[in-house]
Parts: structure tokens; C-alpha cells; sequence
């Protein structure tokens, strides 16, 4: 996929790794990065790669799932949400990813409500970007 217009840019630089920091270029992301428990690593009080493209990853589908309703003149409600799990484990060579994207879109008709996740899994930048290279599942809640 090429992309016709680059409308925003972003960049971020890490440093030491998974153990390490992350820094976007206007100092607005600033974290820390440590190896999960569950990979072996220590934990504690700093993030992983992992939890950033969850958080990234939700954020940028709720926005595709506004976007559709729009679309459709439907009015969302105030607690509408979406929860992204994203997991990592050996393949064949190296570490791939999945995730599960579980969209809470109460009040809404279950036939609507899943058309609208339908309609922002096609839209979603991060679902463009994973399609056909990771799992992804979506769920309404």
C-alpha cells in the first residue's frame, strides 16, 4: 500500500532496546522500557513495545469506529470503547504478534453495532498496516 499523501508524520527514537527509553522527536513521549516478566525480563514500573502498540492500536480503532458512525449519522454513546490485547510468541524464525480488539459499543443494535467494527476494521490505518501479516479478532463487548 502506498500511501497518496503522507498527512502527518511521527517519529520516536529508542534507545537500549527493550530495556531501554523511547522518545518521539517533540519530547511529548517520553518512557521508560523494560522487558515483561513474562519474556524473562524484569517488569516493573515502565512499559514495553507490546503495550504501546496496544494502546496505539485502540486509539486509532475507536477513532475508525467514530468515523463510521459519523458516516452513518449514528450518534455514539459517551462510554463507547475499544480494548486492544496484543500478544507475542515464537514462529518459525523470531516473534510475531496477535491481537484482540474488543469494541464496547452499548445501546447499539448487535447487527449495527457490527457492521460499524466491519466498516472501521477496512478504514483503521493500524488494521491496513497488520492485514494479512498478524491476527487480529474483534469482538463487541
Amino acid at each position: 500500500m502506498r500511501l497518496e499523501k503522507v498527512l502527518y508524520r511521527a517519529e520516536a527514537t529508542a534507545t537500549g532496546g527493550r530495556d531501554g527509553r523511547a522518545v518521539s522527536s517533540d519530547g511529548v513521549l517520553d518512557v521508560a522500557l523494560s522487558v515483561p516478566k513474562e519474556l524473562g525480563g524484569a517488569g516493573g514500573a515502565a512499559t514495553n513495545p507490546e503495550q504501546l502498540f496496544a494502546a496505539g492500536y485502540a486509539a486509532c480503532f475507536l477513532g475508525a469506529v467514530k468515523l463510521v458512525a459519523r458516516q452513518r449519522k449514528l450518534t455514539l454513546p459517551e462510554d463507547v470503547a475499544v480494548t486492544a490485547a496484543v500478544g507475542i510468541g515464537a514462529v518459525a524464525v523470531g516473534y510475531g504478534l496477535e491481537v484482540e480488539l474488543s469494541v464496547r459499543l452499548p445501546g447499539l443494535d448487535r447487527a449495527i453495532a457490527e457492521e460499524i467494527l466491519a466498516g472501521a476494521h477496512e478504514r483503521c490505518p493500524y488494521s491496513n498496516a497488520t492485514r494479512g501479516n498478524i491476527a487480529v479478532r474483534l469482538s463487541l463487548q
